[in-house]
């Protein structure tokens, strides 16, 4: 009798711990069943060099995990997000990429610059960690090389030849003669001399110089020199590659210089932030604006943060732009679950690869992935700043 009541009494424990696990979605992680949160890496610039455009980057990241989690998670799971500044400091990247990894089992990781971003391609490899980055580098749209790499605008090196073919036009435009003569204007780091060996490359190639390389030196508070250097040389279109700030100060002293000439922004300085530093003397600058901040899809984005009172500055579209990479990097994650699948690095890759085209309503053309190419966008629009607002002054430019 009481060795009975003893074994019964074992049984119901094990019920009782078998139903608890079950509750918890046991160890696996497959598809929606467990109730465990699915854990976000990130890494922001709040602080460092890219900190004008780093932090309404980042609320746009971190206001939609929160819209997301409102609408109810993907399939009643919420999403954590992990994320740190790492003051725009390549080595501070990998230790918080490592941290997040190892030790708080993040699935996929929104990165930020350049620099940070190529370092840690082996290790991204290695981990099999889906990553979508800020960074455009040419060098990170190859699955061949950077397989759980994926890129959702046109690569730094696509836009800088796209500026480079709006150029050639505009300058025909006016009846010029000749061909015109480039000047890269470059933040000195690997994010601001990404695309110009492309960029080079395809202005040989239309008989045009070889553009001046001119690095502007970080924490400047006069470019003076650099635009000196650059207007003696003859160059009549500046292509910025940089962010708002040292791109505003450029635009101020060649106007203080007397130096008319046409500044073509990529698209860390072609936003809002630009026109707020340089005011009035940022009339007439180009740009390329690969997220549309007027468009359907950032509707969403931007009544929530002003539904939240949440502060990005001003920059509509660094924000919506935040907002639409993650966005992007959580349908992946969403594809696996709803296809019931166990949710692993490997599985959300194939997801993004396979998924077709991701309609962000407007704010991008459709970003699409394959097992070949991580680039998943190929064109986009110039823009011009005329009083005090972006508008648009082409239709969509393939670099290709």
């Amino acid at each position: 009798m009481h060795r009975w009541k003893r074994t019964f009494g074992w049984w119901v424990v094990l019920a009782l711990f078998a139903t608890l696990l079950a509750a918890c979605g046991g160890a696996g992680g497959g598809g929606g069943a467990s109730s465990e949160p699915i854990k976000v890496g990130a890494i922001f610039d709040l602080t460092g060099a890219t900190a004008d455009v780093g932090t309404p980057y980042s609320r746009g990241q971190i206001a939609f995990i929160e819209w997301k989690n409102e609408q109810g998670g993907i399939k009643g799971r919420r999403l954590q997000l992990i994320s740190e500044d790492y003051a725009y400091q390549v080595p501070r990247a990998e230790e918080l990429y490592t941290k997040f990894v190892t030790q708080d089992k993040v699935l996929v990781f929104s990165g930020w610059g350049t620099g940070d971003t190529e370092a840690l391609r082996p290790k991204i490899t290695e981990d099999k960690i889906p990553f979508i980055s800020a960074s455009y580098s040419a060098t990170l749209a190859n699955p061949a090389e950077t397989p759980y790499n994926f890129l959702v605008a046109p690569t730094y090196s696509d836009q800088l030849i796209i500026a480079m073919k709006w150029a050639i036009d505009d300058w025909k435009a006016k009846g010029n003669s000749g061909l015109p003569k480039f000047a890269y204007l470059i933040n000195d780091s690997p994010f601001g001399r990404s695309p110009l060996a492309d960029g080079t490359a395809f202005a040989n190639s239309q008989g045009i110089a070889t553009p001046l390389e001119v690095p502007s030196p970080r924490g400047a508070t006069d470019l003076t020199p650099q635009l000196t250097q650059i207007r003696d040389y003859g160059a009549n279109y500046i292509f910025l590659q940089n962010v708002s700030s040292p791109a505003a100060l450029a635009i101020k002293n060649a106007k203080s210089l007397g130096y008319n000439v046409q500044f073509v922004c990529l698209n860390w300085c072609a936003n809002e932030i630009l026109i707020k530093q340089a005011g009035a003397d940022a009339e007439g600058v180009v740009g390329v604006v690969p997220f549309n901040y007027e468009a359907e899809g950032a509707k969403v984005a931007l009544e929530y943060a002003r539904k939240k009172n949440i502060d990005y500055g001003g920059a509509d579209s660094t924000f919506v732009q935040g907002w639409t990479a993650m966005s992007i990097l959580i349908a992946g994650i969403e594809k696996v679950v709803n296809d019931g699948k166990e949710l692993t690095g490997e599985n959300i890759k194939n997801a993004l690869e396979t998924m077709g085209e991701i309609d962000t309503k407007g704010v991008t053309l459709p970003v699409k992935f394959s097992p070949t190419d991580h680039a998943g966008v190929k064109s986009t629009r110039m823009f011009r700043v005329e009083n005090g607002k972006w508008v648009a002054i082409t239709d969509f430019i393939s670099a290709r």
